[in-house]
């Protein structure tokens, strides 16, 4: 039972879960979301399609009838469970992790996130405690439900010229070939990578945030010059770029250049959520435009459901995760690139690049995050706040999501992973002497008192 998170739930199948357990959860959706419908969608992964059948089972065993959309994208369900009235719905993916992993990320009316405290710990504990499973006197039934067109007519509405681009996208094998031709096109001036549907992942894993898997997208930019470089995640609701240089930009960064359209194009200065781990430059870069910046807990079932709280324009995490109110305060790999390629088409027309506007907007030398193994993760996390604190006053503080502490000059967050066995550190300071400063100090604490591999 450890494919139970607190975004969703995700493993190993066939070790962490099984076909057992994606049944139990598809019977007592129904019952936990009072719904007797139930939208469904798919990756392409291997095994999606035994979970798939043992999901529909237990649904329609509940007496629930499913809306089955075949194969999608995660924000293909998001849409789906909003623009229909479904109030609950499950996408079968595990997201950016290797082909041997899945899993079932769940929504509910306006594809709300449903994570652990918000009732997959009530199904967990449902489970654990054997509550039967009995067919009920009526079964639901199965219904085909086509969406694609549906959404890909939504999605255009954001489309923007980009004939004078060059663009490198590479789709990961992923879900995101379900549509990027279609809205993108196929002409010259853009070029694919592994631009077919395999669950088996032959090319690289589909998590853009490891640099080895952007290798082939960083070569192809600058084999075909091109201005921009675009990746998406497994289930395509994750989204990263490469300058015209061939080089990474950190996707927290990308929330700034966000700005560009929602306040300089649309005059939208709202509230911009950004997760606990943003660069202060995001800030630094969108308050003087009018924006009210948010930051609160990493993950969808936290970001999405603050976003649509605080009524937020848009938001970002340094997951490359991209929640817009315009599309249901949900995250969408396709609608962030389809911003930012608008945004490189602009700039292009004024003569500048994507690395020039990022540089505008950075301002501090960033660790990225760093991962440690590390038994005792709450004792570890302390013992570095308290370090810390104790030779400087810091001038904030939060903990909410582990700890985030700022000083005049840096900051560190410090959180334990809720997908992984990590404990993650990120470190910002003024200079790159000072960033390499403290990230021995904590190497050394965690290292000497805990333990901690790297």
């Amino acid at each position: 039972m450890g494919a139970f998170h607190a975004y969703d739930i995700r493993g190993i199948y066939g070790v962490d879960w099984n076909r057992e357990i994606a049944y139990k959860v598809g019977y007592f959706i129904p019952k936990l979301l009072g719904a007797d419908k139930v939208l469904v969608g798919r990756d392409c992964r291997v095994s999606s399609d035994e979970i798939h059948d043992a999901a529909l089972q237990g649904i329609c065993d509940a007496g629930a009838d499913v809306y089955d959309i075949g194969l999608s994208s995660t924000p293909m369900v998001y849409f789906g469970t909003a623009n229909y009235g479904f109030d609950a719905s499950i996408q079968i993916t595990a997201s950016h992790n290797p082909a041997e992993y899945n899993g079932m990320k769940v929504s509910t009316t306006g594809a709300q996130a449903v994570g652990f405290d918000a009732g997959l710990g009530k199904i967990k504990a449902w489970i654990d405690e054997g509550v039967p499973t009995p067919v009920a006197p009526v079964r639901g039934k199965v219904y085909t439900k086509e969406i694609l067109a549906d959404y890909i007519a939504y999605m255009k509405k954001f489309a923007k010229d980009i004939s004078n681009l060059t663009v490198a996208m590479d789709l990961s094998n992923g879900m995101a070939n379900l549509f990027a031709k279609e809205i993108f096109g196929t002409g010259s001036n853009i070029h694919y990578l592994f631009d077919s549907l395999d669950g088996r992942f032959p090319n690289h894993e589909p998590n853009p945030l490891i640099h080895k898997n952007v290798i082939p997208l960083e070569e192809l930019v600058g084999k075909v010059k091109a201005d921009v470089g675009v990746i998406y995640d497994g289930d395509a609701d994750r989204v990263m770029f490469v300058d015209e240089k061939g080089e990474f930009i950190s996707p927290d960064l990308m929330i700034a250049l966000m700005g560009r359209y929602f306040v300089g194009e649309r005059g939208l200065k709202g509230i911009v959520l950004q997760d606990i781990r943003s660069s202060k430059a995001v800030g630094e870069y969108l308050e003087p435009m009018g924006c009210e910046m948010r930051t609160w807990k990493v993950g969808r079932a936290f970001a999405a459901a603050k976003l649509r709280e605080i009524d937020g324009v848009w938001g970002g995490e340094l997951a490359g995760h991209y929640y817009f109110r315009d599309f249901f305060y949900s995250d969408s790999g396709l609608l962030a690139s389809m911003i930012v390629l608008g945004i490189v088409a602009d700039l292009k027309k004024e003569g500048k690049t994507l690395s020039q506007a990022i540089k505008g907007i950075v301002r501090y030398r960033n660790s990225g995050e760093i991962n440690y193994r590390v038994e005792d993760k709450a004792g570890a996390m302390d013992a570095v706040r308290d370090y810390f604190t104790a030779q400087e006053k810091p001038s904030a503080f939060m903990d909410f999501d582990g700890y985030r502490v700022e000083f005049p000059t840096w900051w560190f967050n410090i959180r334990p992973s809720n997908t992984e066995p990590y404990l993650r550190f990120i470190c910002e300071a003024s200079s790159e002497e000072l960033l390499k400063e403290k990230i021995a100090l904590t190497d050394k604490l965690l290292k000497e008192r805990f333990g901690a591999v790297r």
